[in-house]
């Protein structure tokens, strides 16, 4: 897929309040300062469409992109480490929980994980949660350029070690650098092959 478009659409905390149509849409997630901005605009080509930050946890609104007039790549905010009160937190967390149980014409989020570490419990229970509310999701491990290829083979497979105590099988999952660009083609092609199943209902 080649990204000809990418336009920032609208910003807000009020999910009855996201743009009213019928096109598909891709959720992005993760841990505040995952490279979640760093990878948007690897996979859309803009060097600004999402805002990076040295202060993680930035993005407190969810965010939608439209993409080629196709379909919407939807910045969510972070979830754990950010600098706000715990009162702010809960307000994200539930507009988050919203975003996930009203968008039906969500059809995948993406769950970004920092490859340089170990499994850490609040993505394991993020995704686990996900799972419960059937919400259908893929793993991005993002910063692969930072690690060794053996290391980041060992941390790959300790999730997946972690993952199959609990789930019948791995979700799919890509590996990505944003500076590299590493994955991003396998994550374009990824959505495309969803879009090109899916049909707007009339």
């Amino acid at each position: 897929m080649k990204i000809k478009s990418a336009e920032f659409v609208i910003s807000n905390s009020d999910v009855s309040k996201c743009p009213d149509s019928k096109l598909p849409e891709y959720a992005f997630i993760g841990r505040s300062n995952v490279g979640k901005s760093s990878l948007i605009n690897s996979l859309t080509n803009r060097k600004d469409l999402a805002k990076t930050s040295g202060r993680p946890g930035k993005t407190q609104l969810i965010n939608h992109f439209l993409i080629n007039q196709s379909w919407y790549l939807v910045d969510l905010p972070g979830y754990g480490y950010a600098r706000v009160s715990k009162r702010e937190k809960k307000t994200f967390q539930k507009f988050i929980t919203a975003y996930f149980e009203k968008r039906e014409q969500m059809l995948c989020a993406f769950v970004l994980i920092d490859s340089r570490h170990k499994p850490q419990p609040i993505d394991l229970e993020f995704m686990t949660w996900l799972g419960e509310h059937q919400v259908p999701f893929c793993i991005i491990f993002t910063k692969a350029d930072k690690m060794k290829p053996k290391a980041l083979e060992r941390n790959i497979n300790d999730y997946k070690a972690e993952m199959l105590q609990t789930w019948t099988e791995m979700p799919q999952y890509f590996v990505t650098s944003s500076s590299s660009g590493l994955g991003k083609e396998e994550v374009l092609a990824f959505i495309q092959s969803i879009n090109e199943g899916f049909l707007p209902q009339h």
